[in-house]
């Protein structure tokens, strides 16, 4: 029954920590990238400017369209006058009645029934052409008051002035600002990670520094006060030490409040919940960094990376082909044109009330002749967005360069301090190993033990944060040379 139950403590014991998962600083990256919302929009952004490219490419393409169209007219096209149409609806009266009087001497002459004949024959003639000429007057009845039209519309542009050809260029231009502002953000949030990552593990190892050195004054407090007891130590002595614990307990609250806040920024930028519990890889090493050569002066190689000098060249390169689009303003454009048209009613053959249509082909030509220098100014406007684009574009050579030589620098004081900080540490631990070898033969005070302690402290200390400076100084440089990958 013990067994089963120290087995069931043990399995509680073992369970938390293996709850807690182990990530190294390429899992806290991919994490951090997959969770970073504004990588998100940097890959829609690409998105968007891939669609952007390729509906420039259309341009170049055939256009085909078809409209259609219904008009109501209250009156209708006449091709011929009110007086036409009443001298057409009229024309046998009009010839009979002249042919009658050019004949009435001879017609008096005949005899009545020849007479009565000839006017009936005269007016079976004049009703025909009054039919016949109403005919020809209904047949220049167009009736357009109700019209139907439809057309099938190619056009194929053949020169457009270079506008089309510096709108692909600035449509690919745009997909390559936004890989290179997707590499600048990219860059950001890997840096941003590492920062909060090495906080954590130099947190980590001040935490246990300063538990260390709590453990290490509480026993010496310990024996101070034993010493007191004894009559070897002054009160005064057991005073000091206590209030040695009390910093040092201080230190430890105010470290491990460091290192909750610093964790939950860690698991924030993983997109892991605030409060879950991880174990950093390096906070498991002794030494977090060795010392390195130094870095190797590459301005060349930050100008040829850096996503935020290729930025600043994409703008100057899109205000050059934005110039371009409107110099185009002030050249001649061709395109041609072909398609099917049909109407109702229709004048292929008359007017016509049924739909009818025919082929047609043709050629546009477009020259500005004048507006009053409105391309002219645009384009001056244009050239001035570039050059100041192009200032820029060499301040930020200028700063980067100036950046880059900083850094390497850094880097290589950081190597200093960390040798440094490694020969402290050997002088502290003798220095302490003695103090406390001189003060349990009596012949050291504890104020001086105090003060080894204290020496100690800082150097460790110091060796964490030269570390830390090392680990961080190296990222700086690959930030700056734009390799952070």
């Amino acid at each position: 029954m013990k067994k089963t139950i120290g087995i069931l403590l043990l399995c509680a014991a073992i369970m938390p920590a293996e709850a807690q998962r182990i990530l190294s600083l390429d899992s806290c990256r991919q994490m951090a990238l997959r969770n970073n919302k504004q990588l998100g929009i940097s890959k829609l952004k690409q998105d968007v400017a891939e669609n952007i490219r390729k509906s420039a490419r259309t341009k170049y393409l055939p256009h085909v369209s078809a409209i259609g169209m219904y008009e109501y007219t209250s009156k209708e096209f006449s091709l011929l006058s009110d007086d036409h149409k009443a001298a057409l609806g009229g024309l046998g009266t009009t010839a009979v009645g002249m042919l009658q009087t050019t004949l009435s001497p001879l017609v008096g002459s005949l005899p009545a029934a020849a007479q009565q004949k000839m006017a009936q024959e005269l007016a079976q003639v004049a009703n025909g052409l009054n039919q016949k000429g109403q005919s020809v007057a209904d047949a220049f009845r167009t009736d357009t008051r109700n019209v139907f039209a439809g057309t099938v519309l190619v056009t194929q542009p053949i020169f457009m002035g270079g506008a089309i050809v510096a709108m692909n260029k600035m449509a690919d231009i745009g997909t390559e600002m936004a890989r290179n502002s997707m590499d600048a953000r990219r860059q950001a949030t890997l840096y941003q990670i590492d920062q909060a990552y090495w906080q954590v593990v130099s947190l980590h190892h001040k935490k246990q520094l300063a538990e260390s050195y709590l453990e290490l004054v509480k026993k010496f407090d310990s024996d101070v006060h034993k010493m007191i007891d004894e009559g070897v130590a002054t009160r005064s002595d057991g005073l000091s030490v206590d209030v040695k614990v009390n910093e040092a307990e201080m230190t430890l609250t105010k470290v491990d409040d460091g290192l909750v806040l610093s964790r939950m920024l860690l698991n924030q930028l993983c997109g892991l919940p605030l409060n879950e519990p991880v174990i950093l890889q390096d906070e498991q090493s002794e030494n977090i960094a060795v010392v390195e050569l130094t870095p190797q002066l590459d301005v060349e190689r930050a100008v040829t990376y850096r996503p935020e000098l290729k930025l600043l060249q994409n703008t100057v390169d899109l205000s050059k082909q934005t110039t371009n689009v409107l110099k185009a303003g002030n050249l001649p454009q061709v395109a041609l044109m072909g398609g099917y048209a049909i109407s109702n009613p229709n004048v292929l053959n008359s007017f016509e009330k049924k739909f009818a249509g025919f082929w047609h082909v043709g050629v546009v030509i477009r020259v500005p002749v004048w507006n009053w220098g409105d391309v002219m100014y645009k384009v001056r406007a244009s050239k001035g967005a570039t050059a100041i684009a192009n200032l820029e574009l060499d301040e930020a050579r200028e700063k980067i360069e100036l950046q880059v030589n900083q850094i390497t620098f850094k880097v290589d004081e950081a190597n200093k301090k960390l040798t440094m900080a490694l020969k402290n540490i050997q002088r502290a631990d003798e220095n302490l190993r003695t103090a406390n070898l001189g003060f349990q033969e009596g012949v050291i005070s504890p104020t001086v033990v105090m003060e080894a302690q204290t020496a100690w402290m800082q150097a460790q200390s110091q060796k964490i944060d030269a570390e830390i400076e090392v680990k961080l100084s190296q990222v700086d440089l690959q930030k700056a040379l734009g390799t952070l990958e």
